[in-house]
């Protein structure tokens, strides 16, 4: 690729092919004024000589006459010898001629070229070679009317050098264009030089490179514009690193939200997305996409696009302080999401997606939740109720009978102190889990505990546990919700599992961050189609078995929860051999 010509040189052929071309002309124009000038001055002298000659026909009446060779007579007045004069009648005849004696001889003289100029202008000159003679002559020629005189000179070394211009006026102009070439030289070197440092002064502000405080212009138009550059580089740096920071400000923030947000302008390009929004997307699309634009697409998303579509007409005009907002509340596979629409001023807008699942289903949960505690609380309160009233209504009841209701009303209100404790734990897990103490616990050490605490009941069902926790796991967690997920596990078992029932409790696997255990019975199981539901809250395989079992329906979503804020995971399943087999994990640190 060529080189492209730097603004010095550029500039310089402009005015060095401009002034050649002009002292070209020049040249031109006093070459061809000087050749005419000699020209006239040769074709002068022959006038004069044709101007004796007619007088001299005319005053001797030569014409009438036809004495013509008396013309003779006048050449002594002739200054040159070697000039040749011709009379030339209307027809072309010569009449006379100095250098040619035998008159007969000649041609026809009309079409010669001065001839026909003079016939035709009045006078005509012309430079040829002569076939009468065979010299070279300068003719002149002037017409009279009756005749033509001609006025020769012989074309030789003096008349060529006569008419020659002076070359003086050419080397004197080849000097002028040297020295002027020279000064156009400098100039435009020094006008590159401040072009040169201006444009690498502008190429480094707009790289933002460091400027040399000490670069100079000159005090002119150069050292303006500079100063110029500066102030608004200025302006311009400070104004850039204003937004800058503002920028990656707001960027951070995008970046940081738990919501995804986008924005879009008023043609629906997308300008900004963080990477929530696409997560969101995806998970509220059939589709896997990487581009915020298959928002347009997603069917579950055009009724916000519809309600935004009303606010990007033209005709709608948007005021900046009552920007139009718009939501819409998505049901997806189980998850909620609030998706809310900005649309700015400019027609620009803002799509911000919110998961809204926990708190959603948390509302659920609790209404749910409230109900079931309302059904749950009225059996015991009931039994109670009813074995007080017999009590009361019956004062003479035996004392076997007494003592039997009293007892089944002190077994209700145990149950039903037990159902408000699993409650008061289920809530705090779930909505005051951060203020549990943590720290390292042995986990052998607390599942022994807990198979103590039940070992009556245990025996009771003649259910055997075996242990296979090595002594060195440590679990960094809080020991009382350790406890209760093996202790709830274990009452399980002895609630549904039947008797004759081997229990299995194992750390079967671990890496760098979690512990994974095993609790498995060989008991009853469960029908698989339940297996989804067991975790929730008060889910009762069978309704009544559970009641008279002495559950409160709340165990395993206790130790779902308790797990969770373990930083597991939970799953369970039946056995191939019988009985229910639960896979779970807890976090090392």
């Amino acid at each position: 690729m060529l080189k492209r010509k730097t603004y010095q040189q550029r500039i310089f052929i402009y005015f060095f092919t401009a002034f050649t071309f002009f002292t070209i002309l020049i040249l031109i124009f006093q070459y061809n004024r000087e050749k005419r000038y000699r020209t006239v001055q040769l074709e002068n002298t022959l006038e004069n000589i044709i101007e004796i000659t007619h007088r001299f026909i005319d005053h001797h009446q030569l014409g009438k006459t036809g004495n013509f060779q008396q013309v003779d007579s006048i050449r002594y007045l002739i200054p040159e010898a070697n000039t040749r004069i011709t009379v030339i009648d209307k027809k072309g005849l010569v009449v006379y001629d100095n250098f040619v004696a035998d008159l007969a001889e000649l041609e026809n003289h009309l079409f010669r070229p001065e001839i026909q100029k003079a016939f035709y202008s009045g006078k005509g000159g012309n430079i040829r070679h002569s076939a009468s003679t065979g010299q070279d002559f300068y003719y002149y020629a002037r017409y009279f009317d009756d005749y033509f005189v001609r006025c020769a000179v012989v074309y030789d070394i003096e008349i060529r050098n006569f008419l020659k211009t002076e070359r003086l006026f050419i080397f004197f102009m080849i000097a002028l264009f040297l020295i002027m070439w020279l000064m156009l030289h400098l100039v435009t070197r020094r006008l590159g030089e401040f072009i040169t440092k201006l444009r690498d002064f502008a190429v480094r502000a707009g790289k933002e490179e460091d400027i040399d405080p000490n670069l100079s212009f000159p005090d002119s138009e150069f050292g303006d514009i500079r100063r110029q550059i500066v102030h608004i580089y200025d302006r311009l740096k400070h104004a850039k690193d204003d937004l800058t920071a503002e920028k990656e400000r707001l960027l951070n923030h995008l970046y940081a939200l738990n919501e995804g947000i986008a924005f879009f302008s008023a043609k629906k390009e997308k300008i900004l997305a963080n990477s929530h929004f696409i997560q969101y997307i995806n998970l509220i699309s059939e589709h896997s996409t990487i581009s915020a634009d298959a928002l347009f697409e997603i069917e579950e998303f055009k009724p916000l696009i519809a309600k935004i579509d009303k606010y990007l007409k033209p005709d709608v005009i948007i005021s900046q302080k009552n920007l139009p907002h718009v939501q819409i509340i998505i049901d997806k596979n189980e998850m909620y999401f609030k998706v809310q629409g900005i649309v700015f001023a400019d027609k620009s807008f803002e799509v911000l997606i919110e998961d809204v699942t926990r708190p959603e289903k948390r509302r659920l949960l609790k209404q749910q939740l409230t109900s079931n505690i309302a059904h749950e609380l009225k059996t015991p309160l009931s039994s109670i109720k009813g074995y007080l009233e017999t009590i009361l209504n019956n004062k003479n009841l035996p004392a076997e009978k007494l003592n039997y209701f009293i007892e089944r009303a002190f077994l209700q209100s145990e149950r039903l102190n037990d159902l408000l404790n699993d409650i008061s734990l289920l809530n705090n897990i779930e909505d005051a889990g951060d203020l549990f103490e943590f720290k390292r616990h042995k986990l052998r050490p607390l599942v022994k505990d807990v198979i103590e605490n039940l070992e009556s009941r245990l025996n009771g069902k003649h259910i055997l546990v075996q242990l296979s926790i090595d002594e060195k796991v440590s679990v960094y967690g809080n020991d009382s919700l350790l406890s209760s997920i093996f202790q709830n596990f274990v009452e399980n078992t002895i609630n549904y599992a039947g008797e004759n029932v081997s229990v299995y409790i194992r750390q079967y696997l671990e890496d760098e961050k979690f512990y994974y255990f095993s609790y498995s019975d060989s008991g009853k199981g469960i029908p698989e189609e339940h297996l989804p539901r067991i975790f929730e809250r008060f889910y009762r395989i069978d309704e009544g078995r559970t009641r008279d079992s002495g559950g409160t329906g709340l165990g395993l979503s206790i130790v779902k929860n308790a797990v969770h804020l373990h930083k597991g995971e939970i799953s369970v399943r039946n056995r191939a051999g019988g009985g229910l087999e639960f896979l779970f994990s807890l976090a090392k640190e």
